[in-house]
């Protein structure tokens, strides 16, 4: 098997073809006092609209770490590392609507199964977020393959709009958004900052464009 010309090369920033990558126009990285670590299912890496890399673009302190499961979230990052001061995205059967009608972050109790009573003191000191890249099914399958991250602090969403996907990408629920909307949401209202899913949705609709052009194209060829 030959390599492919470096015009089809995937971009070593976003891992998207030519065709979909925006990355000449993302701003300089955000800085955020909360680090960012997404954990991407295998069988995640291919697929054509998917925004882990994209989204780890727009930050300082961001990264991407495929596989099924780690021991620790300290080997994960590579340094000593407390979960308790670490939130994951993981909804299970909560959803954000039925929790605490208005608010979009909703910080979950140890079961999972309502909202922590005091929001306040269940964000304070957080050091980083982590979000589960994959289908419902492949979420759940990183959740229970990693014991450890029954220490962090679970975060469910309850978003004002669905996704941008649209039609594009079928999303089993109403309250699911892709990794990069999930992501602007919660770090923008985490670190008090509407700036940052300004721009992260920015480059999500021009890369849906740039998609939607590339397939309009491929059917009138």
């Amino acid at each position: 098997m030959t390599d492919a010309p470096p015009s089809e090369m995937p971009c070593p920033r976003c891992a998207k073809s030519a065709a979909l990558c925006v990355c000449a126009d993302i701003p300089a990285p955000i800085d955020t006092k909360i680090e960012l670590l997404i954990l991407q299912h295998p069988q995640e890496q291919d697929v054509e609209l998917g925004t882990a890399r994209l989204t780890a673009a727009h930050f300082k302190k961001a990264a991407v770490k495929v596989g099924l499961s780690w021991p620790s979230l300290g080997k994960l990052l590579g340094r000593v590392a407390d979960p308790k001061r670490w939130a994951v995205l993981y909804l299970g059967s909560a959803k954000g609507a039925d929790l605490l009608p208005g608010q979009e972050v909703v910080a979950l109790n140890r079961k999972g199964t309502g909202p922590a009573p005091d929001q306040q003191a269940a964000f304070a000191g957080l050091e980083g977020i982590i979000v589960l890249d994959g289908t419902w099914s492949q979420a759940k399958a990183l959740w229970w393959r990693n014991a450890w991250m029954l220490k962090t602090q679970r975060v469910a969403l309850n978003p004002k709009h669905p996704s941008r996907y649209g039609r594009l990408r079928k999303e089993p629920r109403k309250d699911s958004l892709s990794t990069l909307e999930a992501a602007a949401l919660l770090l923008s209202r985490l670190e008090k900052n509407p700036e940052i899913e300004t721009v992260l949705l920015a480059s999500f609709d021009k890369m849906l464009a740039r998609y939607r052009s590339f397939k309009a194209l491929s059917k009138a060829s």
